[in-house]
């Protein structure tokens, strides 16, 4: 019989704090600013890492980031998930200890991630073991019909700045509805976030693509590829690994997408016009 969903806290905390800033006038101003804070990870009483993060969904954002390091390999090892922000950590307990993978803990790659900085496992095994579809594909209309649905959304970056966004779109020919959407001090958070929900949510990544407002460098190209998502699009720019890992997984990245305007940096062939 396969285990019930994890029992979750709602660990729910103000995402900004006010502040006095002077403008260039001289005026002193009330301004809001994103809340950064730490929360440490437990797994059965062991400590495996420190995010920094704003806070808007932590208990998603802890199942994601879990399962992009592929430190477990289901959603069913998971027993509960609980934050406190008093103590600012989060208690996850497994059904069964052998389900954390440890060998992955002892191996570390250091990355660019803002608010990360760790990948846990051999990188190169990654792309090995991830597998995209090869028909998916999006409208050149879609691509414009999702930038502008992301800047009609009311952001907490409009308000308070110096976070990432990120999306999970269902893609259905020229239209878009975004799925799920999330802010984050560092764009790893975001995306580990919207993994966890599709996790929780049991939401395949058929028919959708992913929107990220971060740069699309290797470690955010591997995290799209295990989710099964094989077209990104950012509105930032690209690094030369990123590059080389996306050509050799067959995925998509869309950059510098802003507007009308985009650059299809790997595998033109998924836009359709």
């Amino acid at each position: 019989m396969q285990n019930p969903k994890p029992l979750l806290s709602n660990a729910q905390i103000p995402l900004t704090q006010t502040i006095s800033a002077w403008d260039e006038t001289g005026t002193q101003r009330e301004i809001a600013i994103a809340a950064e804070r730490p929360l440490t990870v437990y797994v059965n009483k062991r400590e495996i890492v420190t995010l920094m993060t704003l806070g808007a969904a932590p208990e998603a954002l802890v199942i994601g980031y879990l399962r992009n390091q592929r430190l477990v390999s289901s959603l069913s090892a998971i027993a509960s998930v609980q934050v406190d922000w008093e103590v600012e950590s989060a208690a996850v307990w497994l059904h069964e200890l052998a389900a954390l993978d440890s060998d992955r803990l002892m191996q570390r790659t250091v990355t660019t991630g803002c608010g990360q900085g760790t990948v846990f496992g051999s990188i190169m095994e990654a792309v090995e073991a991830a597998s995209l579809p090869t028909t998916a594909s999006i409208h050149h209309e879609a691509i414009g019909a999702l930038l502008e649905a992301v800047r009609l959304r009311p952001t907490l970056y409009k308000t308070a700045g110096a976070i990432h966004g990120c999306a999970l779109v269902a893609v259905n020919e020229t239209a878009v509805a975004i799925r799920y959407y999330v802010e984050d001090v560092g764009r790893h958070n975001a995306v580990d976030t919207i993994a966890g929900w599709m996790w929780l949510d049991d939401i395949s990544a058929a028919g959708h693509v992913f929107y990220t407002t971060g740069r699309l460098t290797s470690e955010m190209v591997l995290k799209a590829a295990l989710m099964g998502i094989p077209i990104v699009v950012s509105r930032s720019g690209i690094s030369a690994m990123g590059y080389n890992v996306a050509q050799r997984l067959g995925m998509t990245l869309i950059g510098r997408a802003t507007g009308q305007h985009y650059l299809i940096y790997t595998h033109p062939e998924r836009v359709v016009r």
